[in-house]
C-alpha cells in the first residue's frame, strides 16, 4: 500500500553531497537545519547508507551523484532534491515525482562564469593561442598570422539561446560579431527578434553559417525529448561551409557531453572542418579525482579539454549557495517552489494573508478528483482557505497545491483528505506528500 509522506512543521535535516560551497552549510544552519556534509562523492550503495543514517528531508548535490529509483525508494523522509547547478539529468524525475519529491535547481547563478569562459575560448581559438603555448613551451618560435583571426565581423552561431546562450551572444555582439542562432522555443525566438539576431531553421544550417559555434543545450529539450546525439557527424563536417575559406572554424561545447559522439568531432577536426575545439563536458565523467577516467579527445591536440569547470569560480559557487539556501528557506518555511525542474522558470507561492496563518502543501497525482479532495477536506474541516494556488506538471503526472489556512488540519482531517482522493480517483498514490507549516 502506498503511504504518502506527511510532515508537520519546517524541514530540518539536510544531506550535502559533491562539495558545493561551504557557505551553504552555514546558511542552512541559520534557518534551522542540521547539516551532514559528505566530503567524498558517494556511489549508490554509500548514498543508501547515508540516507539510512541521516534520514535527510532535503538532499543538496551538484551533477554527478545520481538520484535513482532505488535511492528514492529508500528515502522515506525526503521531500526535495536541491540541485546546486543547472543540469537535472542526474535525477530520475519520474521516480521523484512518483513519491512526491520536489526537485529544484539554479539556472542562473553560474551564468557569468560560463559566459566568460566561452568568450575566452572563442578568442583563444580564433588566435590559435593554445598552439602558440605548446610551440613556445618547446622553445619553438613560430610567429605567423596563418590561421589567426579577429572575431570582429565573424559569425557566432549559438545552439541553444537560453539564459547562458543569450548572454554569450550579447557579449560577442559587443565584440563586433554577427549572431545567428538555432532554438525553436518561443522565448528564444522573441529574444532573438528583440536583439536583431538571425534565426536559422536547423542545426545543420547553423553549422554551415558559423565561423565560431557555441553549444548551450540541456540533456533534454523543453518537451522532455532527449538531446542525446542531436549533433551528428554531418553537422560537424558542414562547419563554416557557407563562410569564406578564411574562417576560424572554432567549436565550443559547454552544454552536455552526450550531445554528439566524440568520434564525430574527432573526424571533423582531422578533416580540417573544425579547426579548433574546446570541450568542457564529456559523455562519461568521473565522480571524483581519484576515479579512473579516459579523455575521449586526448589523441588530437586541436581539441582543448577542461574538467567541467565552466561554473567553477570563486564567485559563482557562493552565489549558487546563497540562491539554494534562499530557495530552501522558502520551500521549508512557506512551501514556495522556485525553479522547479518539473516546470522550468515557474514560481509557485502564496502570500501571507492573515496573522500567523498555516500553509498546506500537497503533491498529488494530476488526475480528476485529487484537487477536489483537497478542497473538500478543507471545507469539511470548517477551515477558511484564505488563498490558494495550483500547478499541474502533466509530463510527470503530478500537481502541486498550496493553500493558506486559518488553522492547520488535524491528523484525522488529513487522513480524510487522503481517503477521499483515493476513493475519487481509484488510485492508492493519489496523494504523494503533504506538508503543513505555520508561518511565524
Amino acid at each position: 500500500m502506498f503511504t504518502p509522506r506527511i510532515q508537520r512543521g519546517r524541514l530540518t535535516r539536510a544531506l550535502v553531497l559533491e562539495n558545493p560551497d561551504p557557505s551553504l552549510d552555514d546558511q542552512l544552519e541559520r534557518i534551522g537545519f542540521s547539516v551532514h556534509r559528505e566530503t567524498e562523492t558517494p556511489d549508490e550503495d554509500r548514498l543508501l547508507q547515508l540516507i539510512a543514517e541521516h534520514r535527510p528531508q532535503l538532499i543538496f548535490k551538484r551533477s554527478r551523484v545520481e538520484i535513482t529509483e532505488r535511492v528514492v525508494a529508500a528515502a522515506d523522509d525526503l521531500y526535495g532534491v536541491m540541485l546546486c547547478c543547472i543540469g537535472d539529468d542526474s535525477v530520475d524525475k519520474q521516480a521523484t515525482a512518483a513519491r512526491g519529491i520536489v526537485v529544484l535547481n539554479d539556472p542562473r547563478s553560474n551564468g557569468r562564469s560560463v559566459v566568460e569562459m566561452v568568450i575566452g575560448q572563442m578568442l583563444a581559438g580564433a588566435r590559435r593561442i593554445p598552439d602558440a603555448w605548446g610551440e613556445t613551451s618547446r622553445s619553438e618560435w613560430k610567429k605567423s598570422a596563418s590561421g589567426r583571426y579577429e572575431v570582429n565581423g565573424k559569425v557566432l552561431g549559438v545552439l541553444g539561446l537560453g539564459s547562458i546562450g543569450s548572454q554569450v551572444a550579447r557579449v560577442a555582439s559587443s565584440l563586433g560579431m554577427r549572431i545567428r542562432f538555432y532554438d525553436n522555443s518561443d522565448v528564444a525566438q522573441a529574444v532573438g527578434a528583440t536583439m536583431d539576431w538571425e534565426p536559422v531553421h536547423s542545426i545543420g544550417e547553423l553549422f554551415e553559417a558559423s565561423d565560431v559555434l557555441t553549444v548551450h543545450l540541456s540533456a533534454e529539450d523543453l518537451r522532455g525529448r532527449s538531446n542525446r546525439n542531436v549533433i551528428t557527424g554531418e553537422h560537424f563536417m558542414a562547419m563554416g561551409r557557407a563562410r569564406a575559406s578564411e574562417s576560424p572554424g572554432v567549436f565550443i561545447n559547454m552544454g552536455r557531453g552526450t550531445l554528439y559522439e566524440p568520434t564525430d568531432l574527432l573526424a571533423a577536426v582531422k578533416a580540417g572542418r573544425v579547426k579548433q575545439a574546446f570541450v568542457d563536458v564529456f559523455p562519461v565523467e568521473p565522480r571524483n579525482a581519484s576515479e579512473s577516467w579516459t579523455n575521449p579527445y586526448a589523441e588530437d591536440p586541436r581539441i582543448h579539454t577542461t574538467p567541467h569547470i565552466g561554473a567553477a569560480t570563486r564567485e559563482a559557487q557562493p552565489r549558487i549557495a546563497k540562491k539554494m539556501a534562499r530557495a530552501t528557506r522558502q520551500f521549508s518555511h512557506q512551501g514556495t517552489v522556485d525553479d522547479c525542474v518539473y516546470a522550468p522558470k515557474r514560481r509557485i507561492d502564496v502570500a501571507s494573508t492573515a496573522e500567523a496563518p498555516h500553509i498546506l502543501s500537497v503533491v498529488h497525482a494530476d488526475v480528476r478528483g485529487t484537487k477536489k479532495a483537497v478542497d473538500d477536506a478543507i471545507y469539511a474541516a470548517g477551515v477558511n482557505n484564505l488563498q490558494s494556488v495550483h500547478r499541474d506538471f502533466p509530463r510527470y503526472g503530478i500537481a502541486y497545491d498550496l493553500s493558506v489556512l486559518d488553522r492547520a488540519l488535524t491528523d484525522d482531517e488529513l487522513q480524510a483528505l487522503i481517503g477521499e482522493a483515493r476513493e475519487l480517483t481509484g488510485r492508492e498514490d493519489a496523494i504523494r506528500a503533504i506538508r503543513q507549516v505555520e508561518i511565524e
